[in-house]
Parts: structure tokens; C-alpha cells; sequence
């Protein structure tokens, strides 16, 4: 059944971006907006429902990422997450007090992460960019000779690129990081509903999950904070949170964000089994009305089951989607779009601008069909095949070939 706001409209290939918020979810959340708007942390009885509310999200979060919920944390967002996580280990007893001046993270890292991490240079930190693989991932013998070459704090890694969807090998990371005395956060903003999570399994101190990457409305989060592990607040007041993020809690979209994390639940394995098949589809249609121009940007097999990007030979990203009103997506991060400069996470795996700025990221999710990838598929196609690329227009022998492993 087609989402109402999908209904009629450009086929949706930018679930990466933001997703629809499912029906369900926004039922959750009206009680909260109209009878039950009581203050939580009120004594009286207007804010019984409101904390049973609170109560019960932080149980559907908690089953979601495999842990209790006393470990989950409610933010105002992925941004907010990532900083509390960041910012409050370096400044805390692990980090500034203990002597651990260094954060590591990947030079491919969402901004909200790339920035906080930025931010710690005026208080006397050091941040590490480890490089990535031409498929986007990094080489755990880096991150094994970074924490051991000077006290770190914490070490931060995307669970799967906004981008490109490539997932990291969080398990063995951590067990790296933690080896040396780090701590280790990863940033599941996209990962998190969309492929199974056990933190305990991962072995992370720290997780981001985002709402509105899994069908919750914008402005609510949540941060999985191990027990015991030490956080300097960011966000300063009442005391919400056990202390850790203080302001008068969002209710509604709380309640929202359990709800959609109940739904995930629910739906995986199976929903990250069908997603993959329709990710395989859209690029196997792409390729055999393309031969030869369809270059995958990011690991073959270990990604998202949802992302695709691929760089159309010939093409530029932006001129292509721009020719095709008919569907919605993207050139890279939401965060870079419109933006006329080649990725900067795509740059990080070495590959060349032009290919770059080829790039589409076509990213699926709850209501994406078969029939709909298919369309999207021939319309992208035709587009390609008759719309004049900068590409053309430079000298086409003088092309960097792809990286190694790239097709």
C-alpha cells in the first residue's frame, strides 16, 4: 500500500535523506499533542501518561539495538546524539581528566560527526581522519596503529555510510579501540532499523539512531550510552535523562521514535532481505540499459540493503537528476546537496572528481516497489542516454580509471 504523502508524486528514491513517517507512528504520537500534555517529570496526574510514555519508548529503543533501557538516552536528534557522545567523552573522565587528548574517526564521517570531533581542537584535542579503501572502508591495522601511537579517548565510526551505504566492521573496531583504552561510538543514524543490531555483539560504548531515517518524525534521537561509561553533559538544566541531556522531554516524538523502532523490530530480517532485492534490481536494470557506464561507488556486498550509488560514465549527477522531474533523489549526503562540487566521501576513496560528480545515491525503503524501480530505472536511463555531460565534453582518454576492486 502507497504511503498518502507518496501517493501521485515523483517516485521517492531518497530514504537516506528522510523517510515518510508511517501512519502508525504518528498515531503513537497525537495523544501526546492533543489529551496526554502533561509535563513528565510533574508530580500530579497530568503526567502519569507522558512518563508511561517515556517509559515505554525507552523499551521498544532498547529492543531494537538489543540492550536495556536504561542505557538509552533521548536527544533532539542524530547531530545532537553524535555530539553528546563525542564532546562528552572527551570532556569527561575518560578523555580531558584521564589524559586522553586524541579523537579517530574516518575521514568519511557524516559532518555532524566530523564537526563535533572539529570542535574539541579548541580544547586541546587532536583528531586523527584514518583513510578509507576505494569501497569506503577502513583497514582495522590503521586504526590498531592510531590508538596505539597516542593516549585516545574515543574512537568514532559510522556503523554504514550515509552515502554510500558501505558498512564497517564495528565488531572488530571496537574491540581494537577498547584494546588501547578507548572508548568506541558508532553513528547508526542509517544502519539503525535497517539491518539487525545487538550492541553488546558490536561491542560499542556509544550508538546514534536517528528518527527520521526510520519513519519517526525530524527532531528526535537517541544515544545508547553503555552503562558505566562516563558522559560530560552538552546540554545543561533540569536534569532530564539521568543528567545527560536536560530540557522537558518531546513526548510525542518519543513516543513516535519507539514506536517506529517497535515496527523495525518487528520487520527485520525481512525487510532488509526485500530491500536488498530491489537494490540488486534498480542496479541490474540501470546496467543493462547502460552497458558498460554503470560504476558502483562503495562495497559490493557489505552495504546497506537499501543504498545504491553509482556513477553514470558521461553524466553529471545533478544535470541527470535534473532531467528527470519524474523522480526524487539525491547526489550525495542532504547535508552537501546542491552543492557543485564532488563529494568529499567519495574523494576519500580516492576516486576521481569527475566520477564524483557523477554520482546519484539512490537509496529504497518501506515503500519503494518493484514496479517503481523498474520506471525509475528506465527514466534514469534515458536521461543518460541523451542528456550531453561535462564528461563529453573533456577528453575522454585522459580519464583516471576507477580504483582497484571497482566496477
Amino acid at each position: 500500500m502507497t504511503h498518502p504523502a507518496l501517493a501521485g508524486q515523483p517516485v521517492y528514491l531518497d530514504y537516506n535523506a528522510s523517510t515518510p513517517v508511517d501512519p502508525e507512528v504518528l498515531e503513537a504520537a497525537l495523544p501526546y499533542l492533543t489529551t496526554h500534555f502533561g509535563n513528565p517529570s510533574s508530580g500530579h496526574s497530568y503526567a502519569r501518561a507522558p512518563r508511561a510514555a517515556l517509559d515505554q519508548s525507552r523499551d521498544q529503543v532498547a529492543g531494537l539495538l538489543g540492550t536495556t533501557p536504561g542505557e538509552i538516552v533521548f536527544t533532539g536528534g542524530g547531530s545532537e546524539a553524535d555530539t553528546l557522545a563525542i564532546r562528552g567523552v572527551a570532556l569527561g573522565s575518560r578523555g580531558a581528566e584521564a589524559g586522553r587528548r586524541r579523537i579517530v574517526t574516518l575521514a568519511t564521517e557524516h559532518p555532524a560527526v566530523l564537526r563535533s570531533c572539529d570542535s574539541l581542537r579548541a580544547d586541546g584535542f587532536t583528531v586523527t581522519l584514518l583513510p578509507v579503501n576505494g569501497h569506503g572502508r577502513v583497514d582495522p591495522d590503521d586504526l590498531q596503529a592510531a590508538v596505539r601511537a597516542e593516549p585516545t579517548a574515543l574512537v568514532s565510526i559510522a556503523y554504514g555510510n550515509s552515502e554510500t551505504g558501505t558498512l564497517q566492521p564495528i565488531a572488530e573496531l571496537a574491540a581494537i579501540a577498547h584494546t588501547d583504552g578507548a572508548l568506541f561510538h558508532t553513528d547508526a543514524a542509517q544502519a539503525a532499523g535497517k539491518v539487525a543490531i545487538d550492541v553488546d555483539a558490536l561491542q560499542v560504548d556509544l550508538l546514534t539512531m536517528v528518527g527520521h531515517k526510520m519513519y519517526a518524525p525530524k527532531g528526535v534521537g537517541a544515544l545508547y550510552v553503555r552503562s558505566g561509561t562516563p558522559l560530560h553533559p552538552v546540554v545543561h538544566g533540569g536534569g532530564q535523562e539521568r543528567g545527560l541531556r536536560a530540557g522537558t522531554e518531546n513526548v510525542a516524538f518519543i513516543a513516535a521514535l519507539g514506536r517506529a523502532a517497535e515496527l523495525a523490530h518487528r520487520e527485520l530480517p525481512g525487510s532488509a532481505v526485500r530491500l536488498a532485492a530491489l537494490r540488486d534490481l534498480l542496479h541490474a536494470e540501470l546496467e543493462a540499459a547502460l552497458p558498460g557506464r554503470v560504476l558502483l561507488n562503495g562495497h559490493p556486498t557489505e552495504r546497506l540493503p537499501g543504498t545504491l550509488n553509482v556513477s553514470i560514465d558521461g553524466v553529471s549527477g545533478r544535470a541527470l537528476l535534473a532531467a528527470v522531474p519524474e523522480i526524487a533523489a539525491s547526489t550525495g549526503s542532504a547535508c552537501h546537496e546542491g552543492v557543485d562540487a564532488p563529494s568529499p566521501v567519495l574523494l576519500a576513496m580516492g576516486l576521481p572528481a569527475e566520477r564524483a560528480l557523477a554520482a546519484l545515491r539512490l537509496s529504497l525503503g518501506r515503500w519503494s516497489t518493484d514496479q517503481e524501480i523498474r520506471q525509475a530505472a528506465r527514466l534514469i536511463a534515458e536521461a543518460a542516454a541523451t542528456s550531453p555531460g561535462p564528461w563529453e565534453k573533456s577528453a575522454p582518454q585522459k580519464r583516471e580509471k576507477p580504483q582497484g576492486g571497482l566496477r
